[in-house]
């Protein structure tokens, strides 16, 4: 038996955060940034700079990942912003 870190386990690892990233910068539209802070601290608890080393490593998955669009919704304005356009 192989001692370590299954390597099927760190494809999937690295699978999951792309999907995140590609959430976090293309869906929420958030910086790169908040974006990296994010994944450290809220979701895969490594560091920013693994973190960066993992998408660049990887980055080219994405293209063959099936990520379908979120759709885009209407935004719904208050009753406030709404009268601003009333006479």
């Amino acid at each position: 038996m192989v001692k370590g870190r299954s390597s099927n386990l760190i494809k999937l690892r690295n699978e999951a955060l792309l999907r995140r990233y590609y959430y976090w910068t293309e869906v929420r539209r958030r910086r790169f940034d908040d974006t990296y802070r994010i994944l450290s601290e809220e979701e895969f608890f490594l560091s920013v700079d693994r973190i960066r080393a993992i998408i660049h490593a990887n980055i080219g998955m994405l293209d063959n990942m099936e990520i379908k669009p979120a759709p885009r919704s209407r935004r719904v304005h208050s009753d406030r912003q709404l009268s601003l356009f009333k006479d």
